[in-house]
């Protein structure tokens, strides 16, 4: 009777088997809960606080980002500017329509700030640091999306606040740009959407930069293998209308039936580009430049490769597709003899994934693989490294954001002075060394009429106003060479002429025009790193209190002629 009276529950589907271990998924509550991971507002509003920031602050990284995109940008707005011999119509190599496309923003804000051309510079600036958020958004919510949040938001804090993707985030550059379609393309490829990532990566390659095309092969060759008629199709799509605009463009402006993407390519693939004139640089000089840029993280990334026999289940293939490109690109472009920072710009994101994936894994590292919820010490103490590995990222980014800024943000301030300067209409401005440092001509107020170089030994061909009586945008100048050989016509060689002289005064054994204060009477003068006489460590990262008491500062200075 007592046996007959006990009543056993009936066995539930969601019932574990007393045959089969007992898992965390057995758990019916368990199983229903779905990650969602992170939204899409806190990492647009984190992201967009950040390139605010960078909109402001930025220092302007490379006279190339002046010459060859703010000052024709200038022209096209006020019809004023310096050009280069690339955008001489006998050689054609940048692309009109990504000028265009940045006057988007550039026009209106011409028209709402009337004469405040400095406002119009940050209006522009704020454009591309809204293309950085919208894209690195799209790539932060993929990573949550398929990997979880916890490296969804590692890689959310780099791309917030490694110098890098601080610095490149709102620089007026193709390279950039194509940073920005590295990051979108890589987020709607994580999103399983392959014909719109290679769309993007097209975009990226005919707008933006036709040689990051070696980043976007991973993400466009995997794309095609998953969806090849709906991928092919978006690029053949896009690639046609792209193309087709960018040739009527660079018509429309040049004056003759040319590409653009097409001379640039040739010039410096079949016609054997002569980069080398611009400096060269040994292999290691992107390793060193990407440990600056990046500290910590960078090293994490490049052992991304070494994680992948623990961690192959999490990330191979597709992410592994995604961060690829961080090999392919440095390998590619230290094989070059010329070497700039900006080159590595479009992998700048997936550095930043890359280490991302690494910090998540350090439990992994010491798990045993048929025990994977080991709560062992070594696995607790690898998960308390996470954070902390990441801070001192984080730290050392910061250190070396706020030294850039505040040891080499000088020329942007000083010229800024001019717009509150009252002086005589026709003014000439005069540059000799620093040239490379000239911000562009949206810190020229009207009254200066002219801004003249002045010979201070360098002996390269610098650019010259666009000339409208010889054709504007269309003109050919027999001044301009692909050479670098330097124009008699460049120099102002009546110096008696300057009304305004900025110079960089350092101290070395010797006098500099503006040291003759009896000519020139200083009007604004700001300390500036000397990036010589200051040890590496020191001008690379601030170390508080150690910053300003070991690094060597010269004076930037806007001087007046004084009137007799």
């Amino acid at each position: 009777m007592a046996l007959s009276a006990v009543r056993q529950r009936r066995s539930e589907p969601s019932d574990p088997s007393p045959s089969e271990p007992y898992t965390k998924l057995d758990k019916p509550e368990k199983a229903e809960e779905k990650d969602e991971g992170l939204g899409w507002v806190f990492p647009f509003v984190a992201l967009g606080l950040l390139r605010y920031m960078s909109a402001t602050s930025n220092i302007i990284h490379d006279c190339d980002e002046v010459f060859n995109y703010w000052e024709p940008l200038h022209f096209l707005l006020y019809k004023t500017g310096f050009q280069t011999w690339e955008y001489s119509s006998q050689f054609a190599l940048r692309s009109y329509l990504y000028l265009l496309f940045h006057e988007i923003v550039g026009r209106p804000a011409s028209w709402l700030f009337s004469e405040d051309k400095v406002r119009v510079f940050y209006a522009v600036r704020f454009f591309l640091g809204l293309l950085s958020v919208l894209t690195d958004t799209v790539l932060v919510v993929a990573l949550s999306r398929k990997y979880g949040k916890r490296l969804a938001t590692y890689a959310l804090a780099m791309l917030c606040l490694t110098s890098g993707c601080f610095f490149a985030s709102t620089s007026f550059l193709p390279s950039s740009f194509s940073m920005y379609a590295i990051s979108l393309a890589s987020g709607l490829f994580l999103l399983d959407k392959p014909a719109a990532a290679i769309s993007v990566a097209v975009i990226g390659v005919i707008l933006g930069w036709p040689f990051s095309i070696l980043a976007f092969l991973p993400v466009t060759l995997y794309s095609l293998s998953r969806k090849f008629k709906e991928a092919f199709i978006s690029a053949a799509v896009t690639s046609i209308i792209l193309l087709a605009l960018s040739i009527v463009t660079d018509f429309y402006y040049y004056g003759k039936w040319t590409s653009s993407v097409l001379n640039l390519l040739i010039y410096n693939v079949a016609g054997g580009g002569e980069s080398h004139l611009y400096g060269t640089e040994g292999p290691l000089y992107y390793l060193r430049n990407g440990f600056n840029n990046f500290n910590f993280c960078f090293v994490l990334a490049l052992l991304f490769l070494g994680i992948l026999p623990i961690a192959k289940k999490k990330y191979a293939p597709d992410l592994l597709i995604v961060i690829s490109p961080i090999y392919i690109w440095l390998g590619f472009m230290s094989l070059q003899p010329h070497k700039e920072e900006r080159f590595l710009y479009p992998i700048y994101p997936l550095i930043c994934v890359a280490a991302s994936a690494v910090i998540e894994s350090f439990p992994d590292f010491f798990r045993s693989k048929y025990n994977p919820y080991d709560r062992s010490i070594i696995v607790t103490v690898a998960k308390v490294m996470r954070p902390v590995v990441l801070s001192l990222i984080l730290y050392a980014s910061h250190a070396r954001t706020f030294s850039l800024i505040n040891g080499y943000s000088a020329p942007l301030e000083v010229y800024k002075i001019l717009e509150h300067h009252d002086a005589e209409n026709n003014s000439v401005l005069c540059i000799g060394s620093e040239w490379h440092r000239f911000p562009s001509s949206f810190f020229i107020p009207d009254y200066v009429g002219q801004v003249q170089w002045i010979d201070d030994g360098f002996r390269g061909l610098l650019p010259f106003p666009f000339n409208s009586t010889l054709g504007g945008t269309a003109a050919a100048p027999p001044y301009f060479n692909d050479k670098n050989m330097a124009s008699d016509k460049q120099y102002l060689h009546d110096v008696v002429a300057c009304t305004f002289l900025v110079e960089l005064q350092l101290k070395r054994p010797y006098l500099t025009r503006g040291s003759d204060l009896s000519t020139w009477e200083p009007i604004a003068a700001l300390p500036y790193l000397d990036r010589e006489l200051s040890p590496a460590l020191y001008r690379s990262f601030f170390i508080p209190y150690l910053w300003q008491e070991k690094n060597v500062f010269g004076m930037y200075k806007l001087l007046k002629r004084r009137t007799t």
